[in-house]
């Protein structure tokens, strides 16, 4: 049967409970160990792989961001020493174009083919090569066309439902339109938006808010179909509840009057369980 692994984003842990008393290394990893998660992505380091295994959470979900094609080799292995299985790779800039993207993802999981161990996964991400929809879909057009495979994704369909300005009645239909990409992705960043803010406030006054059911219904489209796969059938969905931390000056995803981003992810987490299993 496909299995679910939840993942806690470190980042959502940056200046929590406050800057000035911002918990250690391993006070987070301890928190995200006793919130039921079942492993971190980050871009990890030794110390993080110690501290996984001191809080017995096995799966460690390496991160790079880069637009250098020297620097590939280095920041893999990096990840790979510090016990990533998984990488979720940011690449390239929001100007790149497509076919120069493309070709830089097909040296970049070249190199990790040769390091060994290791799935990578593109993201979905503004101020990247895959900006956009169109950008995206072209080079995993690209991808194929030149190695005979699906480009592996890591979709934060967020990012594609601000740029197109959607609505809760064709969050599925126009997000979910390439479903054989979505079913052979191994990661997925289930960060709640409603079409007009890339992040929303996942409680309210102590419930679930509206904006975030409407989410959620979403998110059941979402894992059914990549559960439909039979590729899958053996296979385990690493999601993590993508909720980014305030940043001075309002810079941040999380905005002044929304919930600090930590105890929503904790939240977050059990609702994307419950939707997983709904998802028939």
């Amino acid at each position: 049967m496909p299995q679910i692994a939840h993942i806690a984003n470190l980042w959502s842990l940056v200046g929590h409970p406050s800057p000035r008393r911002e918990w250690s290394l391993e006070k987070k990893i301890a928190a995200v160990a006793e919130a039921g998660f079942d492993g971190i992505t980050t871009a990890l380091t030794p110390e993080m792989a110690t501290l996984c295994d001191k809080y017995e959470l096995p799966h460690r979900l390496g991160f790079i961001s880069t637009s250098k094609p020297a620097d590939f080799a280095d920041l893999i292995q990096k990840q790979k020493d510090a016990g990533a299985v998984q990488i979720n790779v940011q690449l390239d800039d929001d100007f790149t174009k497509p076919s120069v993207a493309a070709k830089h993802w097909i040296k970049m999981v070249k190199i990790a083919d040769k390091i060994g161990g290791l799935v990578m996964s593109l993201e979905v991400h503004r101020d990247t090569c895959t900006e956009t929809p169109e950008k995206t879909y072209e080079i995993a057009k690209l991808y194929k066309k030149a190695t005979g495979e699906r480009i592996v994704l890591n979709f934060d369909f967020s990012h594609f439902a601000v740029v197109k300005h959607l609505g809760p009645d064709n969050y599925s239909s126009r997000l979910l339109d390439h479903p054989k990409l979505v079913q052979r992705s191994e990661q997925s960043h289930c960060r709640p938006f409603n079409g007009h803010h890339c992040q929303i406030s996942v409680t309210h006054n102590g419930r679930l808010t509206p904006e975030v059911k409407s989410y959620l219904k979403f998110t059941e489209d979402l894992f059914r179909l990549w559960k439909a796969a039979p590729r899958n059938q053996d296979k385990t969905l690493f999601v993590c509840p993508e909720l980014g931390p305030y940043w001075p000056g309002g810079a941040g995803y999380n905005i002044t009057g929304i919930c600090p981003s930590w105890p929503a992810a904790a939240v977050l987490r059990r609702e994307l369980h419950k939707a997983w299993n709904r998802a028939k």
